[in-house]
């Protein structure tokens, strides 16, 4: 039993695609232009509708926490002593303002924490990609002092030069018993010879 696979070029498929004939969409553009303005006026009312529920609520809110005031036929000590109790719960409700913005701060701290962690776990963070920049040491140390930097740095010219005699000579250097090196150097002749070598 043999199976045959046909393998469809791009450019056929393309070709063949171009040759089909287009689908003419069922609703006409008159159509589709009242039905986008019907959903649009309809949340427009529930914006509206939305806005004034919140509205409502925060009356109904402010009518149970802090009812009007009746301060007419009230003596002066009496409206003293109102004014007292005011204070009180102005700095209760302060208090309480301030705990809640300490919280809203630290949740707000470790939900930020909490994306980073979930980004670096879904490894998601994309590193830029590098260009290779040849840049001179005075560049980098001008870009890393500013303008303190004054005095240019030429690394070649602190360099060691070195001739090759020199290296062909600690190249042909004898190999010879250690031991003799050893008795020659001992005791305060040998290090006559050793003073008198360095100078």
């Amino acid at each position: 039993m043999r199976l045959l696979f046909i393998v469809k070029m791009p450019e056929q498929e393309v070709s063949e695609k171009s040759q089909l004939p287009k689908k003419k969409s069922k609703i006409t553009a008159s159509r589709k232009l009242m039905l986008k303005s019907l959903m649009v006026a309809r949340a427009k009312e529930e914006l509206e509708q939305e806005l004034a529920d919140k509205q409502e609520e925060k009356e109904k809110y402010l009518y149970e926490k802090a009812p009007p005031l009746q301060t007419s036929g009230m003596s002066f000590a009496e409206l003293q002593e109102l004014c007292r109790e005011l204070h009180v719960k102005i700095d209760v409700v302060d208090e309480e303002r301030y705990d809640i913005e300490a919280k809203v701060l630290h949740n707000t701290r470790e939900i930020k924490d909490l994306n980073i962690k979930v980004l670096d776990l879904r490894g998601k963070f994309k590193r830029p990609t590098l260009r290779r920049v040849r840049v001179s040491a005075d560049a980098i140390l001008r870009s890393l002092l500013g303008s303190k930097h004054k005095v240019s740095m030429d690394l070649r010219a602190n360099l060691k030069s070195v001739k090759k005699e020199d290296t062909e000579k600690e190249k042909t250097v004898e190999v010879s018993d250690w031991r003799k090196n050893v008795e020659a150097m001992s005791g305060m002749e040998g290090r006559k010879k050793m003073f008198d070598a360095a100078q």
